[in-house]
């Protein structure tokens, strides 16, 4: 099979399943990215050569437990309370259980920033394998749940448009970077990258944001001006550390010596090739989200 046709059959059926998946149930989205999960945690242990029983079990462990918890709080509040005959607060325990998750996060997200910059960092310990595949793999699949709730109730144009967002800055970084990249924006690591097509995507992905906040979104007058500042910041945050977190998989394969994370999707690679974005942005963007949530 012609391999332009292979990619594009294999990309159209991770899109019709990621839509699908997304807009039928949130329990068939929590579904979807627990199998991501898997992939994923099995994929990066193969890059790291780190045994994959373990972090397997333990990452659907906690991708189920919190999941579950945050996104069924109210009903586990109410069957607990009437158990014990108590007040318990559950949905106060999950969000410092968040915090503390997203402190874990982003103390990980750094450490992966630090060994993405710094030459000497070529080899991985064996505590750093566990602390990645705990805070670069299996907390970040936890927040992609998270943010697909925003304020409220699940809301599956939140993940939509944030992928929308996503394949944009994808997309854009390429075509830009093909027509007119001519300075290389991390050649070490990712050859073909351009600094012209990092620009390009991020003025893109920016643009998608305006237009999914003002026509996809589409909020009411009220809160039309916030909507867009909120998409066009997710856009920024998606640009910017989009592009780090995809780098980031790139310097993980490149000590492996493999081009891709795995070959589940002909043409495209692994799980990890396609999320290794998202993945990244999102500690970031459910830490944004808190920000909005304390200021407003």
């Amino acid at each position: 099979m012609n391999e332009t046709l292979k990619r594009t059959i294999s990309g159209a059926i991770y899109v019709i399943l990621l839509l699908t998946s997304i807009l039928f149930s949130t329990e068939s989205f929590f579904i979807l990215f627990g199998i991501f999960l898997v992939i994923a945690i099995y994929e990066f242990c193969n890059l790291v050569q780190a045994n994959k029983v373990f972090p397997m079990l333990f990452g659907i462990a906690l991708y189920t437990t919190v999941s579950l918890l945050s996104s069924y709080n109210t009903v586990t509040t109410e069957t607990i309370n009437k158990i014990l005959n108590t007040n318990f607060n559950l949905g106060v325990n999950i969000k410092h259980l968040d915090i503390v998750l997203m402190a874990v996060s982003l103390v990980v997200s750094i450490k992966c920033i630090l060994f993405l910059f710094y030459d000497q960092f070529q080899k991985i310990s064996t505590s750093s394998k566990y602390l990645y595949l705990l805070g670069y793999i299996i907390l970040p699949f936890i927040f992609i749940t998270k943010i697909s709730f925003g304020v409220n109730d699940y809301n599956p144009k939140i993940i939509i448009g944030l992928f929308i967002i996503i394949w944009t800055n994808d997309t854009f970084a390429f075509i830009v970077g093909k027509s007119i990249g001519k300075n290389k924006l991390y050649e070490k690591i990712s050859p073909k990258k351009t600094i012209e097509g990092f620009i390009g995507g991020t003025i893109f992905a920016i643009l998608a944001g305006f237009l999914i906040s003002k026509y996809y979104i589409r909020a009411s007058p009220k809160f039309s001006e916030k909507s867009i500042m909120i998409w066009v910041s997710i856009a920024l945050i998606v640009g910017v550390f989009g592009t780090i977190g995809d780098l980031i998989e790139s310097k993980f394969k490149r000590i492996a010596g493999v081009k891709d994370s795995g070959n589940i999707m002909p043409g495209h690679g692994g799980i990890l090739d396609r999320l290794d974005s998202v993945i990244f942005v999102a500690p970031i963007i459910f830490l944004f989200y808190q920000i909005l949530n304390y200021v407003s």
